[in-house]
C-alpha cells in the first residue's frame, strides 16, 4: 500500500492551518493539490481579479515546488469561477502564460456559486519527476 506524504509550501500556512487540510498530498508518484486560491499570506483574498488569478497560479507554483514539481509536471486541471462567462478572458491569458506550448495539461473550468470570498480556485494532479 503506497504511504500518503502531506506536502506543504515554505509561506501561506493560515488557509491550512485554518480550514484543517493538507496543500497536497504525494501518493506514489502522484502530487494531488488541494485547490488554489489567490490568497494573501494571512489567507485574506486578493481583491483585484486579476491579481487574484496571479495570485492562485503563485501559489500553486510555491506547492508544486515543495513537491519537486513544476508547472510541466501537472496533468490534469480544474478550475472554479464563480463567473465564468465574465471570468474566462482573464484566466485563459492567465493560464496561457504558464503553458504556453503543448502538451497542455487536460482542463476542467466548473462555475460556482461559493468559493468562501475568493472568484477563482485552482486544484491539479501532477506526476513527480524521478529523481536520478
Amino acid at each position: 500500500m503506497t504511504k500518503r506524504e502531506t506536502i506543504f509550501p515554505a509561506s501561506r500556512q493560515a488557509l491550512y492551518e485554518i480550514n484543517r487540510y493538507s496543500a497536497a498530498i504525494r501518493s506514489g508518484d502522484l502530487l494531488f493539490v488541494s485547490g488554489q486560491v489567490g490568497s494573501r499570506e494571512d489567507g485574506s483574498p486578493e481583491p483585484v481579479f486579476e491579481e487574484q488569478v496571479q495570485r492562485a497560479f503563485s501559489n500553486l507554483g510555491e506547492v508544486l515546488k515543495a513537491a519537486g514539481c513544476t508547472f510541466d509536471d501537472i496533468v490534469d486541471m480544474t478550475t472554479f469561477h464563480t463567473d465564468p462567462e465574465a471570468q474566462f478572458a482573464v484566466v485563459t491569458a492567465a493560464k496561457e502564460k504558464i503553458f504556453p506550448q503543448e502538451p497542455f495539461p487536460n482542463w476542467t473550468a466548473v462555475g460556482v456559486n461559493w468559493l468562501a470570498g475568493f472568484d477563482f480556485e485552482i486544484k491539479v494532479i501532477a506526476r513527480i519527476p524521478q529523481t536520478a
